[in-house]
Order: structure tokens, then C-alpha cells, then sequence
């Protein structure tokens, strides 16, 4: 039998730059108390958790929600790079939905390092083989640049050959996200830039790249208690807010073949995670009006305008400087500031996400609240690789 699944509470803490935060134990069990607390919920209660993270040792999930509780529920540690939390939300999701149980915890966390990205395993093959050998072959102009940067500016490069978009319209986008993100005490960087003020920060990549155009690494977590109906009825929890539609790719031959670093980053996998997502819910993407995108470049962001069908292929520049992706435009692209303003905490992103879009739909998302709110899309991407679209609306 299937049962719809409905977010009955989210929580989320504060992200802050690498050595300012708690452990992930401190700030995974901290989320999991908001969530239940948002839900008016006790933790007794909840039958099963997923707990999503990507630099930790096995369990590390139980060791943060010991401090909770120890109720001696099965609980399933989840790591699938940069989508992992909403991969934790994806099976915390399907376990209400097909009867297995009545209520599920999602949890998502990261105690992350200063710097790029690095593999922690140098005695054994990394991930994305293939993926780096293209990399290193469509952009051998930068041999020294870290991976993500490489791959995702690749990507930018790429678009803005194929089709003109302008080194100041990702700017734009990075401006667009800090005015968002002031409106927002959980953001890391808060403090307004203009477009301008991104083309002149540090060159990272001349021509591809400034250094305000990517996300920070930064610590936190966020959580969310997803329910059926019944069982909030029960238990007197709210259910305004229900997943409608879920979908995960992975990885096509596209992907590689032919070599793009426009494919590589994930573009086919969102586009077909979007599209399923679109026909399991019975509507279309005019019919978004909030959005959070998972903006760890200005590039992806105006790349998953695309993939996301809220403009045409090639079109992404215009939808940008016709403010189509901000207040009183199209559709509202990452009110939170997204990860360019709050930052990157791997495990924790894609329920970060979650809260937003949550309060959204609640209409308690105070100087960022989008009017007239139904619909709401999140996309959330990880490398490797993996793609979870997630369409939440009221009920």
C-alpha cells in the first residue's frame, strides 16, 4: 500500500567555517532536537532514521543520535557525495511511503575540513575514473586546479563558448544569492555584493571563474521528521507540507560520451530526475515559483536553470538578466542564499534545502517568503554520481 509522506518538522543549525562549529555529534543530535521539537514530536516515536554524511568513520550517525536517544531503531548511514542528504530524505521518504513504517528521521551532517574537496584514500582507485580523464583532456589549460573547481568551471566555460553567456552573468547570480542570504541568520555570509563586486574579487580561473563564485566548505546539519497522515493525525503533528514527487539518477553514457563538461556535472541527471519528478506529479515547470538548486558554482546554478526546464537550453543568460530567477520574477532560485551563502556542509545541504522549502510552503519563511506559494522544487547533485529532485507542496 502506498501512503503519502508528509514533513511533520524540520530543524536546522547555523553553518559556520571549519574549526568554528561543534562536532558532528553536537550539531547532528542539535538539528535532530529542532526537528522534533518543530514536529512536537518524542523521539520514542520515530520507527527509523537515515543519516547522511561523507567524511566520517561507519556509524558515526548512531554516535550523534545516541545523544538524543538510544531507542534501539535501525538506523542507516547514507553517503552519496554531495546529494547525500537528500538521498537520506530520499529513503527516509520511501520507507513511509510503501507501509514499512509510520515515521522516519532524516538527518544530514558535516564536520568539514578547510580547502577544496580531496579524495581521503590514496591507497585504492577514486571515484569517477573516467570523469576525471575528460576533465584533465577539456581542460588542460589548468592542470593545477582543484577537481570541483575544474569540472564545474569547465562547465561554465563550455556554455559560455556555446552559446555567449558572459563571465558577469554568473556574477549576477552570485550577487542575486547574498542578496537572498540576507534575509537569512543561518547563512554563513550574509554581507550584500553586486555584480561587480564578484568580477572584481579574486581571479580563480581568468576568464571561467572569481572566487566569490563558489561555495565555502562549512560545518552544520539539518534534519526532518517525515510522517504519513495517520500517524500525524495521531500523534496531533501538523502534515501542511507533503512530498509530492521524488526521483534519483544516476549516471548515463552521456555522461562521457561525447566528452562535456556540461554533461559531466550532472546536467543529464537532473534534467531526467526533473522530468520524472514533473510527470509523477502531474505538472510542469511554469509551475514552480520557489526553488532551491544546489549553486555549489554560480555555473551549476545557471546550468540547472536549464536542466530544470525553467528556461530553454542556451537560455539561461536571459532568464538571468530578465530577473526571472529572483522576487518578483519566474521562479525564486535558492531564497536561503543557497550553498554560495550558507555554504557547503556536504551530509547536510540537501536537508538544509528541506527546511527552506518547508517554511516556504508553511508561509513562515519571514523577509524570504515567496507569495503565493504551492509548489516548491529542490535539486540537489553529487558527483559520482547521483541526482535527487524533490517536489514538496502544500497539502
Amino acid at each position: 500500500m502506498s501512503h503519502k509522506a508528509y514533513v511533520a518538522g524540520v530543524g536546522m543549525i547555523p553553518f559556520l567555517k571549519p574549526g568554528a562549529s561543534g562536532t558532528y555529534i553536537e550539531m547532528g543530535a542539535e538539528a535532530t532536537r529542532q526537528a522534533l521539537k518543530d514536529a512536537g514530536l518524542d523521539y520514542k516515536l520515530v520507527q527509523q532514521a537515515y543519516v547522511g554524511y561523507v567524511y566520517g568513520d561507519s556509524t558515526s550517525g548512531q554516535s550523534a543520535l545516541y545523544e538524543v536517544g538510544m531507542s534501539g531503531i535501525p538506523v542507516v548511514n547514507v553517503n552519496n557525495n554531495c546529494s547525500t542528504g537528500s538521498s537520506a530524505l530520499y529513503l527516509a521518504r520511501q520507507a513511509v511511503e510503501s507501509g514499512a513504517v509510520d515515521c522516519a528521521l532524516a538527518l544530514g551532517f558535516e564536520q568539514m575540513q578547510p580547502g577544496a574537496l580531496k579524495n581521503n584514500w590514496d591507497d585504492r582507485p577514486g571515484v569517477m575514473g573516467k570523469g576525471l580523464d575528460i576533465a584533465e583532456q577539456l581542460a588542460s589549460d589548468v592542470p593545477q586546479m582543484p577537481m570541483a573547481l575544474k569540472m564545474f568551471g569547465g562547465a561554465g566555460r563550455e556554455h559560455m563558448h556555446k552559446y555567449g553567456t558572459q563571465l558577469s552573468t554568473f556574477a549576477a547570480i552570485r550577487a542575486k544569492a547574498s542578496r537572498h542570504a540576507a534575509n537569512n541568520q543561518l547563512a554563513l555570509f550574509r554581507k550584500i555584493v553586486t555584480t561587480e563586486d564578484v568580477m572584481n574579487d579574486q581571479v580563480v580561473w581568468p576568464g571561467v571563474m572569481t572566487r566569490l563564485m563558489a561555495c565555502p566548505p562549512t560545518c552544520g546539519a539539518a534534519a526532518a521528521i517525515i510522517c504519513t497522515d495517520a500517524f500525524a493525525k495521531k500523534h496531533g503533528l501538523r502534515a501542511d507540507v507533503v512530498i509530492l514527487a521524488q526521483s534519483m539518477t544516476t549516471d548515463r553514457p552521456i555522461a562521457y560520451e561525447p566528452p562535456s563538461m556540461i554533461q559531466m556535472v550532472g546536467f543529464d541527471m537532473a534534467e531526467r530526475a526533473a522530468g520524472e519528478v514533473y510527470e509523477q506529479a502531474g505538472i510542469g515547470p511554469q509551475d514552480i515559483r520557489v526553488a532551491e538548486l544546489h549553486d555549489c558554482f554560480a555555473h551549476n546554478e545557471l546550468l540547472t536553470y536549464e536542466s530544470l526546464g525553467f528556461c530553454a537550453v542556451g537560455g539561461a543568460e536571459r532568464f538571468v538578466l530578465d530577473g526571472d530567477n529572483t522576487y518578483g520574477g519566474q521562479v525564486v532560485t535558492n531564497p536561503s542564499g543557497g550553498l554560495l551563502s550558507k555554504g557547503h556542509p556536504l551530509g547536510a545541504t540537501g536537508l538544509a534545502q528541506c527546511y527552506e522549502l518547508t517554511h516556504q510552503l508553511r508561509g513562515t519563511a519571514q523577509d524570504r517568503q515567496v507569495e503565493g506559494v504551492r509548489h516548491a522544487l529542490q535539486h540537489n547533485l553529487g558527483l559520482g554520481g547521483a541526482c535527487v529532485v524533490t517536489l514538496y507542496g502544500r497539502a
